[in-house]
């Protein structure tokens, strides 16, 4: 009964996204009010009909009803609650239906925050919105239905969920991650509705603008959260491995990161109006490209859902749709764009245009990185790797230039500046980034390498100018400690956003140059020497839980004949799924962290086990979190709120 009524849910959701998509557009064209008032009440009752769907899934996953194939696949009855309620979207079918919900989501914010928009505007932007989720609900109801039955079989427990997602981070990765992804329907959605009727003022900017922003801070925390899960679950030690599923994450996180400073460019100073209306295409298009990576079949990754490539011949149909058809539209209403490009060469509109030249070259890389191999192997030429050496070097290339417009661009002024003004401070801050470039890696790790410098100098001159020119701002008019709380929020965002860029680069570089990693064999007692820390193997004890049975390894960490952490490295086997996993330890520290990861008993009855000493990768993720902290500060700014209403 639950499951028909999810299903009724997901039919009567689709009838309402057409009846969406359709009336409070035709309303828009031929200007009836009635029909434009339709989009508010339209949009509530898909995302109540969608809602009603998901929470029947919850429920059928919550009572173990293994009539249904999905929860069959992904569950158990010795799966812990926790586990079994985040194996809703553990897999294809679920993760689907998040998407969807999640869209939905962000369809009724737009109906709820948007009041003092006109009502024109709104309609187009919902229709556009019911539109997209017509494709998703076609493609959930008919090839992907997370509530088909398994009759006439009715097995008697399921085959449980993957043992690498049970873990807290499935509770909120995928979350987390789909709500950046979807969210840039919204920026997609006002510039789609913008072109409809080639109007591209200031306005739409602004109303977009906030939406994008947060979408961004969403998409961030969730590459941080799925970064920092894969570092301490996967037991190889590694933060980023270049695989093709976590760059269809960091796509569309550069586009979106070009969106937002195109969007501050063409709100203040009404110019980049075609570049900013494209990227918007380009950053949704780029979260519907990662939605056909990792369902498509064409991808063996941990990260994948879907080993059916018949599917994934649905999902690049409708990307194709989607984004020929913004493309097409694009290139009819694009002549009617007209931006007031009234800067000059050495201006903070060129800087930002430079910017975005480097995010579109940084994008392009793992682009090309990514897709290359996949077509390479479609069209049968066999298999070619592009790894990690690869990126890293074309990063490092990339990015030195790029660390130096983020300095120096807030210290520049909008449409005309002068060198001479900033020549001073930006000399002082070359020497000192020299200086730090050369002593923090030999303070850090007794010896100089040319990344780790490089990797320094980068977080040196962000940091540097970046706190200059704070302090500039702060006394332009008023004491320091007076101007520093009069700063705005988007000022102190920008601030965040920036020194997270410098804290991300910095904890890279210590980490890739100075971690140590050994592997090693150990019986009770033995020590291994890392540095000045002692691991010293105490023994290995059994730690069963409800549905694996478990060893854990005790690891007596000292320093200088002091207790420095014991870790409890753990060895899993899964009852129902036959597998093995690795639960790493780690101690953490905010210059370094200490991880071990238990292996295999060995013939001689020793174990092995594999040691870090990583300095200063905690710094990665903090960086992004520091980021994240920064772009919300941007959405919460009085100033720039005020300015909506007034120009609403």
């Amino acid at each position: 009964m639950i499951a028909e009524l999810g299903n009724y849910g997901l039919a009567l959701a689709l009838a309402l996204s057409i009846f969406l998509a359709i009336l409070p557009l035709v309303g828009a064209e031929k200007g009836n009010a009635k029909l434009m008032a339709l989009g508010r009440p339209l949009t509530w009752a898909m995302f109540l009909a969608l809602s009603l769907s998901f929470g029947s899934l919850f429920y059928l996953f919550a009572v173990n009803d293994f009539s249904v194939q999905y929860v069959v696949n992904n569950s158990n009855s010795t799966l812990p609650l926790q586990y079994r309620l985040s194996a809703v979207w553990g897999s294809h079918e679920g993760s689907l239906l998040l998407w969807i919900w999640l869209l939905a989501l962000w369809a009724v914010g737009v109906a709820t925050f948007t009041r003092k928009m006109p009502e024109e505007a709104v309609a187009r932007v919902l229709s556009v919105m019911g539109l997209i989720s017509i494709g998703f609900m076609v493609f959930i109801i008919f090839s992907s239905n997370p509530f088909n039955r398994t009759f006439p079989d009715f097995p008697a427990d399921g085959r449980e969920l993957n043992p690498m997602l049970q873990d807290v981070g499935l509770i909120f990765h995928p979350p987390l991650l789909y709500m950046g992804y979807v969210g840039f329907s919204v920026a997609f959605a006002f510039a789609i509705a913008s072109l409809m009727t080639g109007k591209l003022d200031t306005a739409w900017a602004r109303w977009s603008r906030p939406w994008t922003m947060a979408a961004w801070v969403f998409l961030t925390l969730g590459i941080v959260l799925g970064s920092w899960w894969a570092y301490y679950e996967l037991g190889w030690g590694g933060w980023w491995f270049w695989d093709p599923v976590e760059n269809a994450s960091l796509m569309p996180w550069l586009a979106g990161t070009a969106l937002i400073h195109s969007l501050a460019v063409t709100e203040k100073r009404s110019t980049f109006k075609a570049w900013t209306v494209l990227l918007a295409i380009l950053a949704f298009s780029l979260c519907l490209l990662g939605t056909f990576l990792v369902r498509s079949g064409i991808l063996v990754s941990v990260h994948a859902f879907a080993s059916d490539p018949t599917r994934g011949l649905y999902i690049l149909a409708y990307l194709v749709f989607v984004i020929g058809g913004s493309l097409l539209l694009y290139a009819f209403q694009g002549t009617k764009i007209k931006s007031l490009d009234n800067y000059q060469r050495y201006s903070r509109e060129s800087l930002l245009l430079l910017n975005n030249v480097m995010l579109m070259a940084f994008l392009s890389v793992v682009f090309l990185g990514t897709i290359l191999p996949l077509i390479h192997k479609q069209i049968g030429l066999g298999s070619v790797s592009i790894g990690a050496p690869f990126f890293n070097q074309m990063f490092l290339i990339l990015m030195a230039p790029f660390a130096f417009i983020l300095g120096i661009g807030p210290l520049v002024k909008w449409r005309r500046d002068e060198i001479s003004a900033i020549r001073t401070p930006v000399m002082i801050s070359l020497v000192m980034m020299i200086a730090l470039g050369f002593s923090l890696p030999y303070l850090v790790g007794d010896r100089i390498t040319a990344t780790s410098v490089m990797g320094v100098m980068m977080s040196a001159i962000i940091v540097i100018l970046s706190l200059y020119e704070m302090h500039t701002r702060a006394t332009h008019r008023h004491s320091f400690l007076t101007g520093i709380f009069k700063l705005s929020r988007s000022h102190w965002g920008m601030v965040f956003a920036h020194l997270g860029v410098a804290m991300t680069v910095f904890g890279i570089a210590m980490s890739h140059n100075f971690s140590i990693e050994k592997d090693v064999r150990m019986r009770e007692g033995d020590s291994v020497q890392i540095l000045d820390y002692n691991f010293t193997f105490k023994g290995l004890k059994i730690t069963d839980g409800a549905n694996y049975q478990g060893g854990t390894a005790d690891i007596e960490i000292t320093r200088n004949g002091k207790l420095e952490a014991t870790l409890h490295a753990e060895k899993r086997f899964y009852n129902v799924s036959k597998m093995g996993m690795t639960e790493a330890a780690i101690d953490w520290g905010f210059t370094r962290d200490l991880y071990a990861a238990l292996g295999e008993q060995l013939d001689d009855g020793s174990w092995g086990l594999r040691l870090y000493y990583k300095p200063f990768i905690r710094w990665i993720w903090l960086g992004g979190v520091f980021m994240a902290l920064g772009g919300l500060l941007c959405m919460l700014d009085k100033r720039y709120r005020i300015r909506v209403k007034e120009e609403k």
